[in-house]
């Protein structure tokens, strides 16, 4: 595995201190937005996940202001796709909507609305995933929940969502939501217990596990669609060329952040205190993982050595105290940090142009790849 320097820690975070004085980020490309014309219609919400009363609307960057932000006034931003054009798309857990949000900070694009979601207590619109045909087919993926279950759904933009994964355990807390489309081209899902730890033992159950199935819903490998079991609350995944990984929120005590492997349930790779946790999003590149902590207002930097064990404990921190609570995390091909806030969520403090999203550039704005 190759390891990314520490001092790009020390860089992260000197351009933070510096963005307001440069020029925002310049395009070293062509970016191809979606067709013009009014956003698609596919229906409103179902009645049991009504929108905010009063919901936040999708803005620009900030262009006078802070250009590490590419978009602003959105509410409860939770999962993110970057497509092949280098554009964004942006799912808000709590009105199901999909926005494109673009990386020279122009107005984000409403999509459309993803129906039928049921945001009572964790629940709502928790995961994105492209298919792995993307190119070809056009089809994203969602994990959503309803007001009977949380479920996997495929649909393309505009089109009508069809399920693809229902009948996993929805409870107030551990709802999960971790999707990822690996690089064997399989989808994996991460789920949590649905408030009751027995579930995740539980091999008969869906909840509480991480799920391997292909893009129509069936077991990857054999009739069990159970990949690792005995996890609390799968937020988020990501892989490396090694390795899967997962972020496991606990409701009490340390956050875990997991290598996960057929084998099941083992010992974490590391655990992060309540008070820096909350942990909701989760990046891998070249031996450093980004973690998106929400109760922690911050991400955590941790470099992995050449057996993949993190040096120096917890790590080290960027952005910490400066946007609030921050939950997903995803690199980009030019090795740019896209981060999304969550102060929306009736926890957090929201600023007025809260939620934001952000793209924080690679130190000396030199690309690199995300694996």
């Amino acid at each position: 595995m190759r390891r990314a320097p520490r001092v790009v820690v020390a860089l992260f975070a000197g351009l933070l201190l510096t963005a307001c004085g440069n020029g925002g980020y310049e395009p070293a490309g062509p970016f191809r937005p979606l067709p013009e014309g009014a956003p698609p219609e596919v229906g409103p919400p179902a009645p049991t996940a009504p929108a905010p009363v009063d919901p936040a609307q999708p803005g620009s960057g900030e262009q006078e202001g802070d250009p590490n932000v590419v978009a602003s006034g959105l509410s409860i931003p939770t999962g993110l796709v970057l497509l092949p054009d280098g554009t964004a798309i942006v799912g808000e857990r709590d009105t199901g909507r999909l926005l494109q949000v673009f990386p020279d900070r122009s107005p984000a694009r409403e999509l459309m609305t993803v129906p039928g979601i049921d945001t009572a207590g964790d629940g709502g619109l928790l995961g994105l995933a492209l298919s792995p045909t993307f190119a070809e087919d056009g089809l994203l993926f969602a994990y959503v929940s309803t007001a009977t279950d949380n479920r996997v759904v495929r649909f393309p933009i505009g089109g009508t969502p069809n399920p693809v994964l229902t009948g996993i355990p929805r409870g107030e807390t551990g709802n999960g939501g971790g999707l990822l489309t690996g690089a064997d081209g399989a989808l994996y899902v991460g789920t949590g217990d649905a408030g009751d730890p027995a579930l995740a033992a539980d091999p008969a159950s869906l909840a509480g596990k991480v799920l391997r199935i292909d893009i129509f819903g069936r077991p990857v490998l054999g009739a069990d669609p159970v990949f690792s079991r005995g996890h609390r609350d799968v937020t988020a995944l990501c892989q490396d060329e090694e390795r899967l990984y997962a972020t496991d929120e606990a409701r009490q005590g340390a956050d875990e952040f997991d290598v996960v492997t057929a084998a099941g349930d083992g010992a974490p790779l590391l655990e992060i205190a309540p008070a820096e946790g909350g942990l909701g999003g989760c990046a891998v590149a070249n031996g450093t993982v980004f973690l998106g902590a929400l109760d922690g207002q911050r991400v955590h930097v941790i470099t992995l050595d050449e057996n993949g064990v993190p040096v120096d404990g917890a790590g080290d921190e960027v952005l910490g105290g400066s946007y609030g609570r921050l939950r997903t995390v995803v690199l980009d091909a030019q090795g740019a940090l896209w981060v999304t806030t969550s102060n929306r969520d009736g926890i957090g403090t929201p600023a007025e142009d809260d939620d934001k999203v952000l793209r924080i550039q690679p130190p000396g704005g030199q690309p690199t790849s995300p694996l």
